[in-house]
């Protein structure tokens, strides 16, 4: 494995650390964004709990914002339940956001990895072509041996920048669509807490 990493030249250095920083955020990403942890079932359950009971105090709400990310949401919608429901909803969706950003974190970062590791590759490809050329024009034709560590390097880069970047590609559109399916359930408990608020049930 050294040696074929020797033989694909220094872009090989760029590459392989793209790959270490593009495993080390999906794992991340994929320990932070399970469901239990940012839309807990058992928390859901137990906010309606304290709404039917009407027993919602500072003290709930500050456990709330510590919790999950749905909690951060519903924690800001508790805390402005006695104001206006335009009030409600902007903190709310201010909290949303604050909450997408951090579920985000990194995520392009993914993305860039996927876009750049390719052009990683083609620049090795192109620095081993040149070492092929300046090969030729010294060495002449008559060595194979004398050309073969230009192919190798452009053949080698070329396919260790596609080998980066299709699972840093795969990974950032399955990570976009976890965030996409979470945010769409926090979303939903979010309208639910309006329309108590609204009904009259949580005071």
């Amino acid at each position: 494995m050294f040696e074929i990493v020797k033989a694909g030249g220094i872009v090989m250095v760029p590459i392989i650390l793209a790959s270490i920083v593009a495993a080390a955020i999906f794992l991340e990403r994929l320990w932070t964004l399970q469901g239990r942890r940012v839309v807990p079932a058992e928390l859901t359950d137990k906010v309606w709990k304290w709404v039917e009971q009407n027993q919602i105090t500072d003290k709930h709400i500050q456990a709330l914002q510590q919790n999950s990310a749905l909690g951060k949401i519903l924690a800001a919608g508790l805390a402005n339940r006695h104001r206006d429901r335009a009030i409600i909803k902007e903190a709310i969706e201010d909290a949303g956001r604050h909450v997408v950003h951090e579920l985000d974190r990194f995520i392009s970062t993914l993305g860039t990895i996927a876009s750049v590791s390719p052009l990683l590759g083609l620049l090795g490809t192109v620095t081993g072509m040149i070492k092929t050329f300046n090969t030729l024009s010294t060495a002449g034709a008559g060595n194979p041996m004398a050309l073969a560590g230009g192919i190798a390097e452009a053949l080698i880069t070329t396919a260790a920048g596609l080998t980066v970047a299709i699972p840093a590609l795969l990974a950032y559109k399955y990570l976009r669509g976890r965030v996409t399916t979470l945010v769409v359930k926090m979303e939903k408990e979010a309208i639910k807490l309006v329309h108590a608020i609204e009904a009259g049930a949580v005071v």
